[in-house]
């Protein structure tokens, strides 16, 4: 189960330079998580400021 990015993401960039694999990337308004990158850690959810990042 990948974590997600929902619609209140502010494009601030702090997620994808936390998650050790690479599986975030910007997309066209937001940051996206490649579910298949995605190992479930959930470092990223932990620095998101607006708190955008969920399990899926």
């Amino acid at each position: 189960m990948a974590y997600v990015i929902n619609d209140g993401c502010v494009a601030c960039g702090a997620c994808e330079g936390a998650c050790p694999v690479g599986a975030i990337s910007m997309g066209d308004s937001k940051y996206e998580i490649d579910a298949d990158t995605c190992i479930d850690c959930g470092t990223c959810a932990g620095q998101c400021p607006t708190g955008s990042i969920s399990p899926q």
